[in-house]
């Protein structure tokens, strides 16, 4: 019960977006799997009875089980959201996170693709058996849209599946975007981009697709894509120009704000792009810039 009327809550009240309470749901779901196991008798805690210790426990079971500091602090956030929920319409008396110390996070650099790999992906220079890797199918078109959107646009995976056609205007070449907690902003788009979706709208009318699908990236079958059929369409093209063990969405996302930045692009402007919330998190990727002049400096420089 408690659990319906806190989703209901954050999604009409503060309006979140639907990847956010879907993520917050879930977090919920599995704290409250972890104190009631389907195996053993029902006895479904009241949020009252939640202690400290239940709560350590299962951030210890979820480190046990391999779960990174950065998921935990994200399940935790959601338990502190919920536990505040509660205690302002007196369900609990205290908030039995108050005191747990998140894990430390190990703050690595971006991970990103070579901008001159990148773009001879996307002008078809990177061939398999001599062919370029994407096909002249709609299904092909589809995958380069996709790469090309999260490349030159930097917008997050959500993002992308929640696109709809009228949030892309091809006149002024810009595209509208909702962001996390519904906060909306513009991102420009490049010719090359703006010719690629008009291609792509050509293409996804010659498909006579039988269901009417209000998202612009659909599957091959015209319904809503989906957040696996992203990733894998990024592990799949990516796996061609990087040996890098991680090739997800973001990665195309950090790719897209370090090329802006090592083109001089200004610090304040990249974050408004990125639709951060705060300049420190767009700050991450000077450092990448630093480490890209170092080598510079070390191949050019004589007396390096």
């Amino acid at each position: 019960m408690f659990l319906g009327d806190f989703i209901q809550y954050i999604r009409n009240e503060k309006r979140y977006s639907p990847h956010t309470v879907t993520a917050y749901e879930t977090d919920l779901q599995q704290f409250l799997h972890y104190l009631n196991p389907p195996q053993e008798e029902p006895t479904t805690k009241h949020p009252a009875e939640i202690s400290y210790h239940d709560i350590r426990n299962w951030m210890v079971q979820q480190m046990d089980a391999g779960i990174g500091p950065r998921s935990i602090n994200r399940k935790l956030a959601t338990l502190r959201k919920y536990f505040k929920y509660l205690l302002q319409r007196g369900e609990v008396t205290a908030n039995p996170t108050a005191k747990i110390i998140a894990p430390k996070i190990t703050k690595g650099l971006p991970v990103v693709v070579e901008a001159d790999k990148m773009t001879a992906l996307l002008d078809g220079k990177i061939k398999k058996d001599d062919k370029p890797v994407f096909t002249d199918d709609f299904a092909g078109l589809r995958d380069k849209l996709i790469i090309e959107m999260l490349f030159g646009t930097g917008m997050r995976l959500a993002e992308l599946l929640g696109l709809k056609d009228e949030d892309i205007d091809t006149r002024d070449k810009t595209i509208k975007v909702l962001g996390k907690r519904n906060k909306q902003r513009i991102i420009p788009l490049n010719n090359e981009l703006l010719a690629l979706i008009d291609q792509y709208r050509e293409a996804k009318k010659s498909e006579n697709f039988d269901n009417n699908s209000l998202t612009f990236i659909v599957t091959n079958k015209g319904a809503d894509a989906y957040p696996k059929l992203i990733y894998l369409t990024v592990q799949r093209y990516l796996a061609y120009i990087s040996t890098q063990d991680k090739k997800s969405p973001h990665v195309l996302r950090h790719t897209f704000a370090t090329s802006l930045l090592n083109k001089g692009a200004d610090l304040n402007a990249i974050k408004e792009l990125l639709g951060h919330a705060n300049l420190s998190a767009t700050q991450v990727y000077t450092h990448n810039s630093v480490e890209r002049l170092k080598s510079i400096y070390k191949q050019a420089h004589p007396k390096a």
